[in-house]
């Protein structure tokens, strides 16, 4: 009995360690983004707005040798920036894609159907996006965030669009 505990023991450690050191090397990295919406966006109608990823250009510069695989958005998040006490509540839906120099445009996250009175969300993301290596590890990196109003803004509303990426090293 007691060797059955013992090895058990030993077996949850190793396991725990594996975990541990998983989690140490693989890495995540963020992207952020502003996208305002002003007073005359009118509703029922997508409105896209692009910004330029230089963030995730400072971790890879454009480098297809960087040593990472297996890209994949990790988690994304859209809340209110400004004005202050400000509410999701107008947005209807909204929807991120990325694309860079050489690859064509692809979805990570959306919401559709948003009913909410809060000032953040955690956004669905896109599960058959695949691995992002080649969007990430190339120059130009450029993030689309498409969204519709259910009702037009009474003032400019400054979102924020975070997205977390997550990578393990090349062995």
């Amino acid at each position: 009995m007691k060797k059955i505990f013992s090895t058990a023991v030993i077996a949850s450690a190793v396991l725990a360690s594996c975990g541990a050191v998983q989690s140490i090397v693989q890495n995540t990295f963020p992207y952020t983004t502003n996208v305002l919406v002003s007073t005359g966006v009118p509703a029922d109608k997508e409105v896209s707005s692009t910004s330029t990823a230089t963030n995730v250009q400072t971790w890879f510069g454009g480098n297809n040798n960087a040593q990472i695989k297996d890209v994949r958005i990790s988690d994304a998040k859209i809340s209110v920036a400004s004005p202050a006490g400000g509410t999701l509540s107008a947005l209807k839906s909204v929807k991120i894609y990325i694309s860079s120099d050489g690859t064509s445009e692809r979805l990570v996250a959306s919401r559709s159907n948003i009913s909410t009175t809060s000032a953040s969300l955690n956004l669905d993301l896109n599960n058959e996006t695949g691995f992002l290596d080649s969007v990430v590890k190339s120059s130009g990196v450029t993030v689309r965030t498409v969204y519709e109003l259910k009702n037009q803004t009474s003032s400019d509303m400054n979102l924020k669009v975070a997205l977390n990426f997550s990578s393990v090293p090349v062995r």
